[in-house]
């Protein structure tokens, strides 16, 4: 049974997230905790930065999300796909490495979390890694 406090947070988190895409989604208003993974009302991914002074804010990347908009990803997309919200910036590095790319293509993944799979099959294609993934006989 879920504790009190744990539902709680939970119907804050919905709340919120639902109050931000009912006015659209705007990453700049996004708290850091949902900044990651999410898709602003105009398209456009939403990113984590670090200030000089170590603080982190949301902002709006250069990134296009074909197919999303007003989107804040859950914690169980996630979580299911190996990633972390505290991760700053978009980058494909992390297909480099097999325990990450098997969590990405894990039928959780793959299916049930369409933007994180967009997002890292855009990264993949746009870098080259794709093309240097099937090169080498592996696929994502």
């Amino acid at each position: 049974m879920a504790s009190w406090s744990s539902m709680s947070l939970a119907l804050v988190l919905i709340f919120s997230m639902s109050k931000a895409q009912g006015a659209g989604v705007e990453c700049e208003r996004l708290d850091v905790s949902a900044c990651a993974y999410a898709v602003s009302s105009s398209g456009m991914r939403c990113v984590l930065e670090r200030n000089a002074g170590g603080s982190y804010t949301c902002a709006t990347s250069e990134i296009g999300a074909e197919g999303f908009v007003d989107w804040v990803e859950t914690d169980g997309c996630v979580a299911a796909c190996g990633l972390d919200r505290g991760a700053v910036g978009i980058s494909s590095d992390s297909l480099l490495d097999a325990n990450f790319r098997r969590k990405l293509c894990s039928s959780e993944c793959f299916r049930g979390c369409p933007n994180i799979v967009n997002l890292y099959f855009n990264l993949a294609a746009g870098e080259g890694t794709l093309q240097a993934q099937q090169h080498h006989g592996h696929l994502l």
